[in-house]
């Protein structure tokens, strides 16, 4: 009977703190008149019961050179791109590490668009933690990644004091936004609330 335990009776409610979460980021080639924008690099990180542990990275090919301007931000050159894979090569790597858990991002939009590389893929559900921490701390004057972790005090976690941490690089991106969740759950107090409450952190408090 669909819904109940193998005793009969209808399994417990997963909590938000009892889902496994993967914060997937990516870097960009940049945008160009006339071209699709693709991605250059991708970090996939995963955090269980508050604790950030194993992650996946790797550049990636585009079928266009990197732009000026993109590569001011990442400091992705071609040169980093030459034996690269491209993302579509990754599907093992991609679905070994997001499949079965919540997928986390700082404004999904372009991850889920990057994604759709892979037809029908289904991950999720998906956590924003852009939406998340301007529902829960509208009043923050910036709610870039860099800006929010600076806002709420939580540039010395131990995950964003690791040698070679820096901004606009996927995998560290991936981490601090997994960072930045753990701390809304807890500002929130959504710990102990049902899964699906994560997307709504107002109806919580």
């Amino acid at each position: 009977m669909s819904g109940l335990g193998g005793d009969g009776e209808t399994p417990p409610r997963l909590k938000v703190c009892e889902i496994e979460f993967a914060a997937i980021d990516f870097e960009s080639a940049g945008t160009e008149p006339g071209r699709t924008d693709e991605p250059v690099q991708i970090s996939i990180v995963l955090m269980k019961n508050g604790e950030v542990g194993t992650a996946f990275t790797s550049y990636l090919k585009p079928s266009r050179p990197v732009t000026w301007a993109a590569k001011a931000v990442h400091g992705i050159s071609d040169e980093k791109l030459m034996d690269a894979p491209r993302l579509i090569d990754l599907w093992p790597d991609v679905k070994r590490m997001l499949e079965g858990r919540w997928v986390v991002a700082h404004g999904a939009a372009t991850e889920k668009r990057f994604l759709r590389v892979f037809p029908i893929h289904r991950f999720g559900p998906w956590v924003d933690t852009l939406t998340l921490t301007r529902s829960i701390f509208p009043s923050l004057e910036s709610f870039a990644l860099a800006d929010a972790i600076s806002a709420l005090g939580l540039v010395d976690c131990a995950e964003l004091k690791r040698p070679g941490f820096r901004w606009h690089d996927a995998l560290c991106d991936a981490t601090a936004s997994l960072v930045l969740l753990r701390h809304l759950i807890a500002s929130a107090g959504l710990a102990e609330a049902p899964a699906e409450m994560i997307n709504l952190p107002r109806a919580s408090r």
